[in-house]
């Protein structure tokens, strides 16, 4: 201890928005995407453009459900305030102070204006995760221990379970059941897929309306937390409020994407079967079966022998 507080030691930090796992997943589709330009050019006609808009788009939809697991930007918050830095100490410091709540746990981000201030360098971005193999109350724990700043120690305290606000039940509940629906919307887009190589593409369309439905139930999920009271996060007389962030309107627009994909392509095949299987490149060209013979060469001799 020194002077009867904890010292503070460095650590590896996550990212509030972009960590390692969302990093490999949007570099691992866009390897599949890159090898498809590569081959692109084999394709001939107008079934190019075809096969690159049906590609492209399918890519996008499945980084996105799996991507949006690892960020940490579902709902965001800043506030601006004038707080107390320390524990047992008066000095006062202004800083930047952000909440990002993702899928798998919180982001307390502390950012000093400016950030060197009572001698010391103001820049913490803490991860406390509320996985099913991870123990928030541990993490926390663990952060007294390093002897994390006050303001970030005061807003994760608001989302252990011994405290009387249980913001750490409605969200942790809330997003188990929003990651569980969106790895069900990933199985039903992998389906989907399937479908659409194979002459039964009303089939895949009806996958994709399923898809999208499970996105919206995602956002439904997480969304019960604002059914609940939420506790306020003052900072004397600024006060902390979160809103949804990129991730839940992205889903959002992913999902409406999948229902208008999904309605169109079973729209067209009750109605327009012929422009469908064009754009899927399964329409089969009968053109030379019906082409009428202009020319007869007939083989004399078998002709002279009667055969």
């Amino acid at each position: 201890l020194f002077n009867g507080i904890y010292p503070f030691y460095l650590q590896q930090r996550k990212v509030a928005v972009f960590d390692v796992s969302t990093i490999i997943v949007i570099v691992v589709f866009l390897t599949f995407a890159c090898s498809f330009l590569l081959i692109i050019p084999g394709i001939r006609g107008r079934a190019r453009l075809y096969w690159t808009l049906r590609v492209l788009l399918s890519l996008l939809v499945g980084v996105v459900i799996v991507a949006v697991q690892y960020t940490g930007d579902w709902e965001t918050g800043w506030v601006k305030a004038n707080t107390s830095y320390k524990s047992f100490s008066h000095a006062l410091v202004d800083a930047d102070i952000g909440l990002h709540v993702g899928l798998g746990g919180v982001n307390v981000t502390l950012m000093g204006n400016p950030v060197n201030q009572v001698n010391e360098t103001i820049d913490y971005n803490e991860h406390f995760a509320w996985s099913f193999d991870a123990d928030y109350d541990h993490s926390y724990s663990e952060g007294l221990e390093r002897g994390l700043p006050r303001p970030i120690l005061y807003v994760a305290e608001k989302f252990t379970t011994q405290n009387p606000c249980s913001m750490s039940k409605q969200y942790r509940i809330s997003s188990h059941y929003a990651s569980a629906t969106l790895w069900v919307a990933f199985c039903t887009w992998l389906i989907s897929n399937m479908l659409f190589s194979m002459p039964v593409l009303v089939y895949g369309g009806y996958m994709l309306l399923v898809t999208g439905a499970f996105m919206i139930f995602s956002l439904l999920s997480f969304s019960t937390v604002r059914n609940s009271l939420i506790c306020p996060i003052h900072f004397g007389t600024a006060t902390l409020h979160i809103s949804y962030g990129g991730s839940f309107w992205l889903i959002l627009a992913i999902g409406l994407l999948c229902f208008v994909a999904g309605i169109t392509v079973v729209a067209l095949h009750y109605f327009n079967l012929d422009l469908l299987k064009t754009f899927f490149d399964l329409r089969e060209d009968n053109t030379e079966e019906y082409q009428e013979m202009t020319e007869v060469y007939v083989n004399s001799h078998f002709l002279n022998k009667g055969l």
